[in-house]
């Protein structure tokens, strides 16, 4: 199995505490926290991803908003940035502690929230990462870290 996360969900893992917009919401991201911090690789797509299933219904469903796909592109260039190669849809990453603490040094100095402007959660992955990241949902499982970002090159020193 696989979770399939959009790129901006990269950066909202990292702060995920257990709020969102609605009970269907918190639950499928509570199970989906639980099976990445247990070592499940994440698989990266374009568009509505596993994360934004509860939300999909109706026309004007918040997951394919433009501003969304906007947050997705800023997203993609600062994580491909943070790892020194390309991040693109199909693309597996293996969540590990390693990997989620690096990511969460970037999201804390700032370097990988340019997706975070505008967003309505930003205050509270803001409180979240002055936190020390105190009660995050996604841990990161205790992959090696050679294999923490999947098929593609290692990650580099």
């Amino acid at each position: 199995m696989v979770v399939r996360l959009r790129p901006h969900h990269l950066l909202c893992m990292l702060t995920f505490i257990g709020k969102g917009y609605n009970a269907a919401f918190v639950a499928n991201y509570m199970a989906l926290a639980r099976r990445l911090s247990e070592g499940e690789a994440l698989e990266i797509v374009s568009g509505p991803d596993d994360i934004c299933r509860p939300l999909l219904s109706g026309d004007k469903a918040h997951c394919r908003l433009e501003s969304v796909v906007r947050r997705d592109d800023l997203a993609t260039a600062a994580v491909a940035r943070l790892l020194g190669r390309s991040v693109r849809p199909g693309d597996r990453i293996y969540p590990g502690r390693t990997l989620i603490r690096r990511f969460r040094e970037a999201f804390a100095d700032g370097s990988l929230r340019t997706a975070c402007h505008g967003c309505r959660w930003s205050e509270i992955c803001s409180v979240v990462a002055a936190s020390g990241f105190a009660d995050v949902r996604v841990l990161g499982s205790a992959v090696p870290a050679e294999t923490a970002t999947g098929t593609c090159a290692p990650l580099p020193a």
